[in-house]
């Protein structure tokens, strides 16, 4: 689960549906939450109070870390970088709520 700031559910609805071209989840969500498939995987927005940015993230697994980064810098979404690790390459994106985003490739 991620959150985003108290009455920004429908930015939140656009950026994960619209811009990164989530399948939404439709229900009743605990908490009003929104739902979005990833793959086999669901990533779940809240609303909470606004707080400073965390270097908390989820980090998902890519086929093509440059494909994925094409993707992106075409939406409009700043990419940024941090320390290498070994046998994977890395990048790093903010939704516009402030939440981090970890996408690697494994190198083969």
């Amino acid at each position: 689960m991620i959150t985003v700031p108290e009455g920004t559910q429908l930015q939140a609805r656009e950026f994960y549906g619209d811009v990164m071209e989530l399948e939404e989840i439709s229900g009743e969500h605990p908490r009003a939450a929104l739902w979005f498939k990833i793959g086999d995987i669901e990533l779940h927005v809240r609303q909470e109070p606004a707080g400073p940015l965390s270097d908390r993230h989820p980090a998902f697994e890519v086929e093509s870390l440059d494909a994925a980064k094409l993707f992106l810098q075409k939406k409009g979404v700043a990419i940024a970088y941090s320390s290498e690790i070994d046998g994977r390459q890395r990048c790093f994106f903010r939704d516009p709520f402030g939440n981090r985003f970890e996408l690697l490739e494994h190198l083969k």
